[in-house]
């Protein structure tokens, strides 16, 4: 994995190469090609692509699946600004990166120092968490990834000899070599476009125009080999065979493999304890608590309860769901809180379960996700002798 920052000298191409004693593109180019994750960086207080950086995503081309966006330092912005940063930035790079998805960028502060604009507190650690996940599942899919490295590989291969084998077929016999190769490295784009209309090829599939030339400048046509029907067949075979039965294997083995997970860092002490994300919140909510969070609100919920006519302590799902969807959560969702909330499993729910489902409500109302199971510290008491 590397990264890349927004702010840059401004400088790139020859006067660039003259600064640093080498081909910077060159360099990310070969990084690219060997990293599972490339992470841009941007400060939300001073948003700007420069003529550098936008070469330097330029140069990442056919890598744009393994790129992540960080909008860092997003609290030292208000909201309504943060928004149209946030708007201005993937329209920047709506420009540079020429993908049909959306780019992945996350949004926080990516730093140790206290937020100087709190307001988003939330939003920053969910995006945090989102990271550091994303991070946390590059082990895991190394194999797959190496598996696409591979198939990219191919399909090159199989252009390199398209282009390769039309370069061949135009050059003379005898005379006139040398203008020849001049002329057909000039019009290499039109070439392009031959090779993709009748192959079908896409033109993320073919190599960089320019370097293209000026590589095809220092070579030799004359000494090309002309296109082998067999070996393109072969490539085409394994593209449509092979991998398909490897990447069957591959995910097997992963199955049966020990969950790999990214350690040390800030990975330390972020996903336990008190200090984890969403601890203590949402269905989270007393926790540590002696006595059940729930019962704080209970007789605004007993109120209503009551005025459903429970028979024998307890109301019909029927009823339920009367009071149930006035909070306009879809159904969907209330089917899971009912679920959560008829702990005894009898499709009837008695006073504590009806409190529950209503705190559940609750819950998701302020923004939070429901809990698959049922939290220990959420069981009402009368029903904790069963559990």
């Amino acid at each position: 994995m590397f990264s890349f920052s927004g702010e840059s000298n401004g400088t790139f191409g020859s006067e660039e190469r003259g600064l640093r004693g080498y081909d910077f593109a060159a360099v990310l180019e070969w990084f690219a090609e060997r990293v599972d994750r490339i992470i841009l960086l941007f400060d939300a207080h001073k948003l700007d692509i420069s003529d550098e950086f936008s070469e330097v995503i330029k140069a990442l081309k056919n890598h744009e699946d393994k790129i992540r966006v960080v909008l860092n330092k997003a609290d030292q912005i208000e909201t309504q600004q943060l928004m149209r940063v946030y708007g201005a930035l993937m329209w920047s790079l709506g420009k540079i990166i020429n993908t049909p998805e959306v780019v992945r960028v996350y949004i926080g502060s990516f730093w140790s120092h206290p937020l100087l604009i709190p307001d988003n507190r939330k939003l920053f650690e969910a995006e945090e968490q989102d990271l550091f996940k994303d991070i946390q599942s590059l082990p895991r899919n190394a194999a797959l990834r190496k598996l696409n490295d591979l198939i990219k590989r191919a399909r090159l291969a199989k252009v390199h000899a398209y282009i390769i084998s039309a370069l061949k077929k135009e050059m003379p016999n005898v005379f006139g070599k040398e203008s020849k190769k001049k002329e057909l490295v000039n019009n290499l784009g039109e070439i392009y476009l031959k090779i993709e209309r009748e192959h079908q090829i896409s033109p993320g599939d073919f190599p960089n125009l320019r370097k293209m030339q000026e590589q095809l400048l220092t070579q030799d046509f004359s000494k090309f080999q002309p296109l082998k029907q067999k070996l393109l067949d072969a490539v085409d075979d394994m593209l449509a065979n092979d991998i398909a039965r490897l990447m069957v294997m591959v995910r097997q083995e992963e199955s049966q493999m020990p969950t790999q997970v990214v350690k040390g860092g800030a990975f330390e002490g972020t996903m336990n304890g008190p200090f984890g994300h969403g601890y203590g919140e949402g269905a989270g909510e007393g926790i540590d608590d002696v006595e059940w969070v729930v019962g704080k609100d209970k007789p605004t919920y007993d109120e209503i309860f009551y005025t459903l006519s429970p028979v024998n302590g307890k109301i019909t799902g029927a009823s339920a769901k009367k009071e149930m969807v006035k909070s306009k959560l879809p159904n969907t969702v209330l089917g899971k809180i009912w679920k959560l909330a008829d702990v005894d499993r009898d499709g009837l729910l008695d006073d504590e379960e009806f409190a529950l489902a209503n705190h559940l409500i609750k819950v998701k109302l302020e923004g939070h996700e429901l809990p698959a199971e049922l939290p220990t510290h959420l069981v009402p008491p009368s029903k904790r002798r069963h559990e």
